[in-house]
């Protein structure tokens, strides 16, 4: 039992110093103990394994005052590494954009294909040339415009998605743990991070794409709401939906726009709803909006937020979720 409750306290007290030294950087063994309120016979030994296992390193030499000179110590953000997939329509096309990212957020490649038609082997092979180039990757993250159940698409706007289990095959070819998140809940996860007004605010995210129908994602006090199975926000199941893959005027759009945000605010009544959408001009939207809500009074409207930063949103929220996983299996490791 004291053994057990020795290695106890050396894993909180491995886990207090790389919090502190992911904060600061760089830290000379003094500071360290005086920042965690370990002891320098403590630390001593917490860093000399932090270095041996390579989540530290050896800085410069940094003067004392009339001391001796003390080694100074520096977080290694290559320790671990992520690498992050994201699907995205552009103009018709498919966008695969691959990132690979250190734990302070930092880019260290970026390597973007645009397809015809998604193809399952590309994405295979993408992995395997980042994770061969950078074999600290330790993690995928990966959105999709979709839900995962049990590790299988079970829907999405891109039928070559569903049942292919791509999924499965990532994870057996790379022997890595996934994140897999959809889009429109990254998105709004990024909108809400980026924004510290929205912490205490349920805010939707509603993403109509060119060319596939739209989704929609929402946080409620910094948290995403996922309803059975991940299925929340399926808005394309909505009843009176039309063809979204199909040729859709303007004025159809935004009176489909309109009816949906209606039915949003009827249900979840949020405080923001943003819109992402490259359709119409937003000022088309937004007249047809203050139309609409004069024909259909509501008790209470939302503030309407039109957002030309889809994929800019999404990569911060996906980056934000893989990343802290990241740190989260790094705190569960006993050196």
């Amino acid at each position: 039992m004291k053994k057990a409750n020795a290695t106890m306290m050396k894993h909180i007290n491995m886990n207090i110093v790389r919090e502190v030294m992911q904060q600061i950087e760089t830290a000379t063994k003094p500071q360290l103990a005086s920042l965690t309120n370990l002891s320098v016979v403590t630390i001593n030994a917490l860093i000399q394994e932090l270095c041996e296992d390579g989540e530290l390193l050896q800085d410069k030499i940094v003067p004392s005052n009339g001391g001796r000179p003390a080694q100074a110590y520096r977080y290694n953000y290559n320790y671990r590494l992520a690498l992050v997939l994201s699907l995205k329509e552009m103009k018709g096309q498919e966008l695969i954009t691959a990132v690979v990212i250190n734990l302070e957020n930092e880019v260290l490649l970026k390597e973007e294909s645009l397809l015809s038609v998604l193809n399952k082997q590309h994405v295979l092979e993408l992995i395997e040339r980042c994770i061969a180039a950078y074999p600290s990757i330790h993690m995928i993250g990966m959105g999709i415009p979709g839900q995962v159940v049990d590790g299988d698409i079970t829907v999405s706007s891109h039928d070559e998605l569903i049942h292919s289990r791509l999924i499965q095959e990532i994870e057996s070819k790379s022997g890595l743990q996934i994140i897999v998140e959809n889009d429109v809940n990254s998105a709004i996860s990024g909108y809400c991070s980026l924004h510290e007004d929205t912490k205490e605010k349920s805010v939707a995210g509603i993403y109509f794409p060119n060319r596939y129908p739209p989704g929609m994602g929402m946080m409620l006090n910094g948290h995403i709401i996922r309803g059975k199975n991940g299925m929340f926000g399926e808005i394309k199941y909505l009843p009176g939906s039309p063809d979204w893959k199909g040729d859709i005027s303007n004025s159809e759009f935004t009176e489909q726009v309109c009816r949906i945000l209606h039915t949003v605010n009827a249900v979840a009544a949020p405080h923001e709803i943003v819109i992402y959408q490259e359709r119409v001009h937003r000022e088309e939207l937004h007249s047809a909006w203050e139309q609409y809500v004069q024909e259909h009074p509501m008790p209470a409207l939302p503030e309407i937020v039109h957002q030309n930063s889809f994929q800019h949103d999404f990569d911060a929220g996906l980056r934000g979720m893989v990343l802290e996983a990241l740190k989260v299996s790094i705190l569960s490791e006993v050196i």
